[in-house]
Order: C-alpha cells, then structure tokens, then sequence
C-alpha cells in the first residue's frame, strides 16, 4: 500500500455522498500488524495476521453508563462507533471509540504528520472522552509498564493503533454494508448483550485465537443482521484451529457475499438458508447496493510507527489458495469501490432477475417466497433507479 496518499483514497466528500442513500452501515475493517518505533513509550507489536475492528455508522456510546454501552442514533445524526476485541480486557468482549475520524486518524487533522506532540494530544483526547471507563485489564499485561506511569496512562498507550487511532500505525481495508434502522437495532442489541456478564462480573473475559477472537465479534454482529451464518464460539480448541475467522480473510468474503452471490436466481436464494431467512423476516438479501471497499495506508509522516511493507495476511494456502486472487479482483474492478458503478451493477442484477419471474409453477412455501422475492426484486430496482438519478447531480457539482 506504501505510496498511497489520502487524496488517492476514499475522502469524505465521498462519505456524505454515501450517507444520503445509507444513513446507517457497518464496516467489518481488517487491520494490517502494528510495529511501534523503539525510544517512546511501550514497546507494541503485533503478528502479521493483524486485527478486526467493526465500525458502525449511526451508533453512538452512551456517555453516561461508566462503560461501553451503544446506543441507535436518529436518521442523519451521523455518529459512528468503532468496536475492538482484544486480549487485554477482563471486564469486556468489546470496547468502542465514538468519532469516525478519531477512530481512523486520532486527534490529527487532515494531512497532519504523526509526532510525539500530536501522539500525545491523540491519548489526552481518548481519555477526555473516557474511551476506557469502566474497563479492567487482566493484570499480566501491567508487568510492561514502565516505571512511574499510571495505570490509566498505560492502558490508553497500549490500545493506540489497535483500539483508536487506526491508521498511526496500520495500513486499513474496509468492506462497508449499508444496514436499515431495525437490523442495525438488532446488531446494537446484540454487541451490548455480548459484554453484559462481563459489565456485571458474572465472567472473566479471555479472548482465545482460535474459538473466540476478534473477527468473530465482527462476524456474528453482521450474523444478527441476515448477512451470513454465524461463526461458533468456544469451540473444542483443536477443532476450532483448523478452521477459523481471520481478518483478511472476513474481509474478502464480506465483499463477496455482498456483492457476487446470485440473487438473480431466486432458487438460490431460497437454498441459501440465510438469505432466505433474511428475505422472509427483514425484506432484505445479503446482497444488495452499498458494499463497497475501501483501502487506507498508516499516516506517511510518522515519528512513532514503522510504516513500510506492513504484512496482512490470509488464512490460506500462499501459492494457490483462492484468496489473494478475491482480494486482487476486488481492490481492481471499479464496481466493488465506486457507489455509481456499484448501483449500474445492481440495477442489471435486478434486471436479469425480473427477466425469470413468472416461469415455474410453484406451491406452498416456495409459492409464498417466490412473491416476497419478486416484491423485493420489483422494490429494489426502482429504488436504485432513483439513488442513481440522485446522486447524478452530486457528483457533478464536485467535479467542478
């Protein structure tokens, strides 16, 4: 990704645009592995496998509950929260930062470098917004803290790149899935459930590489929105092993799921038990307008992170796996990154789908499913019909 710079990236002026159509997303973001600079601070690293952060667009925390508690936002109001799963905590699954730019870039402003100064300005930012409160660390992690720092200030160090401030210190590619207000509520409800025997002290959390790490919070929340099966928990370690998420990996068939399964086929979809489900209790299918991804590098100017050849890798067989040849076509054709090109190719699937109604004879549940499906199919293709024609005269006024 090295030679990239912001004004090559997705921006926000392309966020707003986004935003009108989908007031509410979710981001499953695959995180490259972290190398801090020796001679400031704690000594942080990680493996080349990197790390999962779920970013959720019309989320909010509820800055009165002295803990990681989310809460729904208002159409429009344009908060974001971004959601960590790491081995630190004791007292919780999860916890989040609020502020879509803090979350990615800190306290730096745009084209800001990353200096001592601005890395410090970025921690007393955190612990303004009391980003920690409530939460415990298990106490081996505190043998590495130098002496004469407190532990608060510790903790807000070693969470830098990995909880907030993203892109100090990784490189960031993102699969984003626009959600409705009902399914995004079940996602809220699902992630504040996940951390409540912990808030209470009914359990000690102990995040676990295989059976329970980070890219499963962010799989099963999107699990709890129709998007795909969930992914076990807990299961018998060598068992679980063999077949795990892991970031890139959730990436790649994110994008996929969204984008390439074949809703034009409605009996794929009624095979798919998912999408099927998702049909019959959201009016919704996993695939659909809006899952785009996006590609952003660690702050170039940067006095705290080495920053070059940052490894991320697949779960998967190097030489011939399917994997790295997914990511390449993915992060190469326009429709899976660009909002226009996206909704062209939605509105020919739709298309093509409604080009097979009427021409099986069917009974019972698949009667019943063929016209939810053609409903939606009918639905969906004047809906983008109208984003399209929206957001012609957006993009033309800021190419001038």
């Amino acid at each position: 990704m090295r030679g990239m710079d912001d004004a090559s990236l997705t921006d926000h002026e392309d966020d707003s645009h986004y935003e009108r159509l989908y007031p509410y997303y979710a981001e499953l973001a695959a995180l490259s592995e972290l190398k801090k600079k020796p001679g400031f601070g704690v000594k942080v690293e990680s493996g080349m496998g990197g790390h999962c952060l779920l970013y959720l667009h019309g989320v909010r925390l509820d800055r009165t509950a002295g803990y990681p508690v989310l809460t729904l936002c208002a159409p429009g109001e344009g908060q974001g929260v971004g959601l960590s799963v790491n081995s630190h905590y004791k007292n919780a699954h999860w916890v989040a930062a609020e502020g879509r730019d803090f979350i990615w870039r800190g306290a730096l402003m745009p084209g800001e470098a990353l200096t001592r100064d601005s890395y410090e300005r970025t921690q007393d930012h955190a612990k303004r917004l009391g980003m920690l409160d409530g939460i415990k660390f298990h106490e081996r992690f505190f043998a590495d803290k130098p002496a004469g720092m407190s532990d608060q200030d510790f903790m807000y160090e070693i969470s830098v790149a990995t909880d907030y401030a993203i892109r100090f210190g990784r490189d960031v590619f993102r699969t984003r899935v626009p959600l409705d207000r009902a399914r995004m509520a079940a996602v809220v409800d699902y992630l504040n459930g996940l951390n409540a025997p912990y808030r209470a002290g009914a359990q000690i959390f102990e995040w676990r590489l295989f059976n329970n790490n980070c890219a499963h919070v962010a799989h099963n929340a999107l699990a709890v929105a129709g998007i795909w099966a969930p992914w076990p928990v807990g299961e018998f370690f060598f068992t679980a092993m063999f077949c795990f998420p892991v970031p890139k990996n959730e990436l790649v068939d994110l994008a996929l799921r969204t984008n390439d399964f074949l809703i034009s086929d409605a009996d794929a979809v009624f095979n798919d038990d998912v999408a099927r489900r998702a049909l019959m209790k959201w009016g919704v299918l996993p695939t659909a307008p809006g899952a785009l991804r996006i590609a952003e590098a660690a702050i170039a100017e940067n006095e705290i992170y080495e920053i070059e050849r940052l490894k991320l890798i697949f779960y998967d067989n190097p030489f011939w796996g399917p994997y790295r040849f997914w990511f390449k076509r993915i992060f190469g054709q326009a429709r899976y990154g660009d909002l226009r090109a996206n909704l062209e190719h939605f509105a020919a699937v739709y298309e093509a789908a409604r080009q097979n109604f009427g021409q099986a004879r069917l009974t019972g549940a698949r009667k019943k499913f063929q016209r939810r499906y053609e409903d939606y199919i009918t639905a969906q293709a004047a809906l983008v019909a109208r984003q399209l024609a929206a957001l012609a005269p957006q993009l033309a006024e800021a190419t001038l």
